[in-house]
């Protein structure tokens, strides 16, 4: 280990050293109050913040913004290790684990010719891991988070379902816009809504979910039918 690697190691064991303090009996009683659903929708926005800082070329905020997301991780670990569920330790060998299996052509002897060969060699692997256990993908369009934002869950989706062939893989011509005329054209969806008293997220949120019904019809009768 390198004297980088070493320091590295020391800041994190500090950092859940602390968090274990907040914790104890003697510790914060707001972050004693916590559980893991009172904590789920702060590390969103922590992603969120983190996305300002890095648009906006900021280091010293982008590093800030990354130390309340690692707090995210660190404090969930802390509330799993007080059920016996699991600990950092634990979170940071899995994700290492994956990471060297699911990059076998940097740690093993697989060859790949570009970035869609390193993708479809991911999802390979990412299949055979949770084949026969309860995360086991049945359908092409599983495994988009249900609480994306709207129009990003939306993206998703018909990503997933053009991949699957569920859905043409271009619109055949029938929308010709400029990303500025389409981008309008939300904007103004967005302000139609709004003047209805209607929420654009929840409109397209229940329209996402109904094409997704479809979609996963249409894939059970075979993506011909």
């Amino acid at each position: 280990m390198n004297p980088d690697e070493k320091k590295a190691g020391a800041a994190i064991q500090g950092l859940v050293a602390v968090m274990a303090r907040l914790r104890s009996p003697a510790g914060c009683p707001w972050d004693r109050e916590q559980d893991h659903q009172t904590l789920r929708f702060h590390a969103v926005e922590e992603v969120y913040e983190l996305m300002d800082a890095i648009e906006a070329g900021d280091d010293q905020e982008m590093a800030e913004e990354l130390g309340d997301l690692l707090l995210q991780v660190v404090f969930h670990c802390q509330l799993a290790r007080e059920r016996g569920a699991f600990d950092f330790e634990q979170v940071a060998r899995r994700i290492t684990e994956k990471l060297i299996r699911r990059h076998p052509h940097v740690f093993g002897e697989t060859k790949v010719k570009n970035v869609d060969e390193v993708w479809a060699n991911w999802e390979k692997i990412k299949a055979a891991e949770k084949r026969g256990t309860r995360h086991a993908r049945a359908s092409a369009l599983d495994g988009i988070p249900k609480h994306l934002p709207a129009l990003l869950r939306a993206e998703k989706l018909v990503k997933k379902a053009r991949k699957a062939k569920l859905l043409p893989a271009a619109d055949g011509g029938k929308i010709v816009l400029t990303k500025k005329a389409l981008a309008g054209k939300l904007f103004a969806l967005a302000r139609s809504a709004q003047a209805k008293g209607w929420s654009a997220e929840e409109l397209l949120r229940a329209e996402t979910q109904r094409q997704e019904r479809q979609l996963r019809k249409k894939e059970g009768l075979g993506a011909e039918s």
